[in-house]
């Protein structure tokens, strides 16, 4: 049985900088491995010189006018932008939604627990969802439900602003607190 013919796989796009044949422009700004501006010369020209030092001409550059290029060993600055890249994923914060589940009737104790509970994720940079569920006839009461997250707006008014003012959703009242 016969064998389809293959199909010519195309490389991978390439990420990261141009550099030496994948630059397009003609003319190019170069500074050599020590830093120094050599100044404007053709692309072949600065390839060639690069050749020479064992490096490649790596686009630094490409909205200047002419693009900006340096000599420069292409796996070793595509590994050092990776770990910079590394390095500054590892120190963002994330901020995450920190659910608070409430009632309408919450003891003075129960209250000063989830305080206590809200108060650190809010330190800890941590955006709060503060749930309160109504059951049954406490539909009839949305007022207490509603004063009840103007204390708790009041309570943390140091430390957290409202990002969502309280609002009903079916038999929920939501408000989303974030650190200020």
């Amino acid at each position: 049985m016969a064998r389809p013919p293959r199909r010519s796989l195309q490389p991978p796009v390439k990420s990261g900088p141009r550099f030496d044949q994948f630059i397009q422009s003609p003319k190019v700004r170069v500074i050599d491995h020590e830093g120094e501006n050599l100044g404007v010369m053709y692309t072949r020209e600065a390839i060639e010189q690069a050749a020479d030092l064992g490096l490649n001409l790596v686009e630094v550059s490409p909205n200047a006018d002419p693009p900006v290029c340096k000599f420069l060993d292409v796996g070793k600055y595509r590994y050092e932008a990776q770990k910079k890249a590394n390095a500054a994923r590892k120190t963002q914060k994330t901020q995450d939604i920190k659910e608070i589940k409430m009632r309408p009737n919450i003891d003075d104790h129960d209250y000063d627990v989830k305080m206590r509970s809200m108060n650190k994720f809010i330190e800890n940079g941590d955006k709060v969802k503060v749930t309160l569920r109504f059951r049954g006839r406490e539909m009839a009461h949305q007022q207490l439900g509603m004063d009840l997250l103007k204390r708790v707006q009041e309570d943390v008014a140091e430390v957290a602003k409202v990002e969502a003012f309280p609002r009903l959703e079916g038999r929920q009242m939501l408000m989303v607190l974030s650190p200020k």
